[in-house]
């Protein structure tokens, strides 16, 4: 099986990355970039061949899109030129639907991704959904492809809007607030280095104890809240500014964008 990675940004070299660890041979996959030293930047990195689009529909079986939103257009007029019904479509674009790729390329099988930037170390929770002339056998290809890069679940098409904004967009959130945070403790005159090595153990540490306890965060917090100590007298100005409802009102906004990106493409 062949593998072509179309638009090999971030997420498509995450991608080629895993897949190569997972077993896959250099001649086993495919790639498209834009830019000629983006392309033999990731040649020399990974071995893999960088071919034309329309090199890619002829030689691969598998076909992930990996471009911007507003790139699709012109991608999905290259794709249409030789697509056959026996190729899989995988697209990880951000709001875009299977029924786009179909009413564009016609009866071939799509596997909509949603995965995060998490991929480039290994631990990206991927969502797929499945359009209407995609199989078992195609959503278990697809799955085991992403499994090389971190967590894989199969959902229904229309929750990938929320788990866009929750999980797609989901790490920019951390690293915002691990920013915050490292502004705060330099504002309490700790050097910048020690700040964010105090930071980043602690949300490292968060997260496993998150994932291996099995607890509610409700429970790991309280433990943690001693009373009258320093963490509720904390804990309170977060919700005296509302940090909770802001948290809330970023994420539906973000699941309402990617609504709108994918209803662009309705007629």
């Amino acid at each position: 099986m062949v593998i072509a990675v179309l638009g090999a940004g971030k997420i498509g070299e995450a991608l080629i990355a895993g897949l190569l660890r997972g077993g896959h041979k250099p001649e086993e996959l495919l790639f498209t970039a834009r830019r000629a030293d983006r392309a033999l930047q990731l040649t020399d990195e990974y071995g893999v061949k960088s071919v034309e689009t329309w090199v890619a529909v002829d030689q691969a079986d598998v076909l992930v899109v990996s471009v911007k939103p507003q790139d699709i257009d012109a991608m999905l007029e290259e794709l249409s030129a030789g697509m056959a019904a026996h190729k899989l479509v995988v697209t990880v674009c951000a709001g875009l639907p299977t029924a786009l790729f179909e009413r564009r390329l016609g009866d071939v099988p799509v596997v909509r991704v949603m995965p995060n930037t998490l991929m480039m170390v290994g631990e990206a929770m991927s969502v797929v959904a499945v359009g209407q002339h995609a199989t078992a056998e195609h959503v278990a290809t697809v799955k085991t492809m992403f499994e090389y890069v971190g967590e894989v679940i199969e959902l229904a098409e229309p929750q990938l809007d929320a788990v866009t904004a929750l999980s797609g967009s989901g790490p920019a959130y951390f690293f915002y607030l691990v920013e915050a945070m490292i502004d705060a403790g330099i504002l309490l005159g700790l050097p910048r280095g020690v700040a964010k090595k105090l930071i980043i153990q602690s949300a490292v540490g968060s997260a496993k104890m998150l994932d291996e306890s099995g607890e509610h965060p409700i429970i790991l917090r309280e433990a943690v809240t001693s009373p009258a100590g320093t963490t509720i007298s904390a804990i309170r100005e977060l919700e005296n500014h509302g940090v909770r409802a802001a948290l809330f009102a970023a994420i539906e906004t973000a699941r309402d964008r990617s609504t709108e990106l994918g209803k662009q493409y309705d007629n």
